[in-house]
């Protein structure tokens, strides 16, 4: 019989409670409306026109080199290497030197955003295990120490390779120097895909979400959900901006949901104050090793 720590069964009894909720008529909790952003002005985020040259030059690197060559050969890279093993607040704690060059909101360091968007997600009364996909979402970045070719393939909004870049992508006259604009395959609408295919078959630009979720989809027992958020959380494109439905399909409706209820936890909390690492630190351990092992393979 599967364990209650296994991540399958795991996933299964939480579909099982959300759909009886559903049934019941009850939303569960975690796609409830946030309530903690409730008074912040939602305008004074992901200001892109007025954002520093630090973050448009930024992009403007990143469309260019983000080809569907460069991803094939990135993906088959990081099937073959482990660059480190640590358990998950070690590897927070590594993180905390990064500043994300693609980031007009907020200058903090990572565990500090980290912790922001976690607390936020407590303050509300939010599962655990949504706390804890809050609490890591980010920890992707680690590929910046991990042999990285700079920022522009670690961070930053995803979208789709390997088909006509959208024109619902941020900056999107900066692709004009990527060859792919350019190719008679990847820049026709649907590319090297076949319609409606599902997100679980295209190819999103490789960086740190992308990453992340194979890192963690065979290394913890968190639920689906959880595992949509981490993966699409900067895939603005899609779940904010509405793009792709020529390549999704019904299963990337649960995803979406997910996604949607994670996103304002993640951009909004951003203007929160710092929180006090040591303060917090035995709740959110504890919570680690509900979901984690002691050491993960990165």
């Amino acid at each position: 019989m599967p364990s209650v720590n296994d991540g399958l069964t795991l996933d299964a009894v939480s579909d099982a409670v959300d759909e009886v909720n559903k049934l019941k008529g009850q939303v569960p909790k975690w796609e409830e409306k946030s309530k903690f952003d409730a008074e912040k002005d939602k305008n004074a985020f992901r200001q892109y026109e007025a954002a520093c040259d630090r973050v448009k030059n930024f992009y403007r690197e990143q469309h260019e080199k983000q080809t569907f060559e460069f991803n094939v050969r990135v993906r088959a890279e990081f099937k073959k290497t482990v660059h480190a093993r640590m358990g998950i607040w070690e590897a927070m704690e590594k993180l905390n030197t990064l500043v994300d060059d693609s980031d007009p909101d907020t200058s903090l360091s990572q565990i500090e955003h980290l912790l922001q968007t976690a607390e936020a997600m407590r303050r509300d009364g939010q599962p655990e295990w949504m706390q804890v996909a809050g609490l890591v979402h980010d920890l992707g970045k680690l590929l910046y120490f991990f042999g990285s070719e700079g920022q522009w393939d670690v961070v930053g909004d995803t979208f789709v390779v390997g088909c006509k870049f959208s024109d619902k992508i941020i900056y999107p006259g900066t692709f004009t120097a990527n060859p792919d604009s350019n190719d008679p395959i990847y820049s026709t609408e649907y590319g090297v895909y076949s319609p409606n295919c599902g997100l679980e078959n295209v190819m999103l630009s490789w960086g740190h979400d992308e990453y992340l979720y194979h890192v963690l989809k065979h290394q913890s027992s968190l639920p689906m959900e959880a595992l949509y958020m981490i993966r699409y959380h900067s895939f603005y494109p899609w779940h904010r901006e509405g793009a792709y439905s020529h390549l999704t399909n019904a299963e990337d409706q649960r995803a979406l949901e997910a996604v949607r209820a994670f996103n304002p936890y993640d951009l909004y909390s951003k203007s929160d104050e710092p929180v006090n690492v040591e303060k917090v630190k035995p709740y959110y351990q504890g919570l680690i090793a509900k979901y984690f092992p002691a050491v993960i393979e990165w």
